[in-house]
């Protein structure tokens, strides 16, 4: 399996070099034969005899990295004076911070940002609650809420270990739509006491966005915090993944001249955001679908393995109850959807489907397939990574999608919401643009948030969910 260098395993050495010529050639050639990706070399010190530089590279995983330094501290007359981390290094101190948006310098400023003028404001809210969204922070706050019992490619990690995670989405919130966003990790994995203190802090926020729970229980807890909050509510990875795959698969069928309602569409992985993916293709028109998990193909009637996600595929999906492995399902299909594991499916596999076929192989941080493996035998070839073309990435959808809900005050998230967002993503790509290797927008493309949030917005007021119409100027990206 095929696994290249990336920025997420990037290491900074401190090589301290005896100075004669030809000697950082040794050190670039030595990275270069362990498999390295050379980046930065920057020039530190000059001393008596020696060079000291800094070497910045990528390597593939924490075990190559440390292989590619024993590699220069093979080489002859250089010394390693340290290693560092730069993932790590960017995590110290956390991500981000809370930053007063006045100034606070006289006994006029405190005597209004707090007491006793403060009093005044609080009883307008009390006599008012409305005025919260005006009057706070509420009007451009999110949560973001985890149990960090399904942290995407690690598992269960627990609130502490996926809090980096939050703070991560929360930086791109604020950094991508000007949303402020708090991580909030819960020690729990009590469904009603998640919904409880969701609940009980909802009133700071302008939206909920639940990230990282595991399946079954994301279901209930989206589905009773949305019955009992005037807030929309969320799960990111069911309906994130399902817009920004949505978003994707629409150009790719223009691509390949296909139309969605023909297409024959065999998803790997039956979890929650496979489940929420299926039920908004199928709200758009698709008919043929088939999902698979490690016993194979999901029909109605089976019993071997099954669960309610599951349960759901096997009634909805698959009506000529096909059988057999995911292998089995991919002959003659034109679209394969991955949000299962590594390896799933083979090269093999990929040449039995369609005529041109689309591969959505989206495990992270290790595909399905891997695109230099399927690359031949594909019309059109996606990842969730941002090493390759076509990366479908839930960070084209969240931020722009909270930017348009809170922009008009939305009390619910619906289907009209999710389906316009994607569409929106899907028109960035101009048909002069739209091709096999760019079917969808940069996670840098900011035009991405703002057309989404105002596709979003449009929808909540034109289905009856806003509790306001934007000023003119709203909905951009602050």
């Amino acid at each position: 399996m095929i696994n290249v260098p990336s920025a997420s395993y990037s290491m900074t050495v401190r090589l301290e070099i005896t100075n004669r010529p030809g000697m950082l050639g040794k050190v670039t050639s030595a990275i270069g034969k362990a498999g390295g990706d050379i980046g930065a070399i920057d020039l530190v010190e000059v001393g008596k005899g020696t060079i000291t530089r800094d070497l910045t590279f990528n390597a593939s995983d924490e075990r190559h990295a440390q292989q590619v330094i024993e590699h220069i501290r093979g080489v002859e007359k250089v010394r390693v004076v340290n290693a560092s981390d730069r993932t790590f290094l960017m995590h110290l101190g956390g991500k981000i911070e809370v930053r007063g948006k006045i100034p606070v310098k006289t006994r006029d400023d405190l005597s209004m940002a707090y007491t006793p003028g403060v009093a005044r404001v609080c009883m307008a809210i009390h006599h008012d609650p409305e005025k919260a969204y005006a009057l706070t922070i509420k009007q451009n706050c999110v949560a973001v809420v985890t149990d960090g019992s399904a942290v995407l490619g690690l598992g269960d990690i627990g609130p502490n270990g996926a809090q980096p995670v939050m703070e991560g989405k929360a930086l791109l919130f604020k950094e991508l739509a000007g949303v402020d966003a708090f991580p909030i990790c819960l020690a729990t994995k009590e469904v009603d006491e998640i919904v409880s203190i969701v609940k009980a802090i909802a009133p700071v926020f302008g939206g909920i966005n639940l990230e990282d729970i595991s399946a079954p229980r994301c279901f209930e807890i989206e589905e009773r915090l949305q019955r009992d909050l005037d807030i929309p509510v969320f799960h990111d990875d069911q309906h994130g993944t399902a817009v920004v795959v949505l978003g994707a698969l629409i150009n790719a069928l223009k691509v390949v001249g296909k139309r969605l309602r023909d297409a024959r569409i065999v998803f790997s992985g039956a979890g929650a955001s496979a489940t929420a993916t299926a039920k908004l293709l199928m709200k758009v028109g698709a008919k043929h679908i088939v999902a698979c998990d490690r016993a194979g193909a999901l029909y109605r009637g089976r019993v071997e393995n099954m669960n309610p996600m599951k349960e759901w595929f096997a009634k909805h999906t698959n009506p000529q109850r096909a059988r057999g492995t995911v292998a089995d399902a991919l002959v003659g299909a034109d679209v394969f959807i991955g949000l299962s594991g590594p390896g799933v499916v083979s090269v093999k596999d990929i040449k039995m489907m369609n005529r041109a076929p689309i591969v959505f192989a989206m495990a992270n941080p290790i595909p399905e397939i891997q695109p230099e493996e399927a690359g031949p035998c594909v019309r059109v070839m996606a990842t969730g990574r941002s090493d390759y073309p076509n990366q479908i990435n839930n960070v084209n959808g969240f931020p722009g999608f909270f930017r348009g809900m809170l922009d008009v005050r939305a009390r619910r998230v619906n289907d009209a919401m999710k389906i316009a967002a994607a569409e929106a993503l899907a028109g960035i790509v101009s048909k002069s643009e739209l091709s096999e290797e760019y079917i969808t927008p940069s996670v840098f493309d900011r035009r991405v948030p703002e057309a989404v949030a105002t596709a979003v917005a449009d929808a909540a007021i034109r289905t009856g969910v806003a509790r306001r119409r934007p000023r003119a100027g709203a909905g951009r990206v602050r």
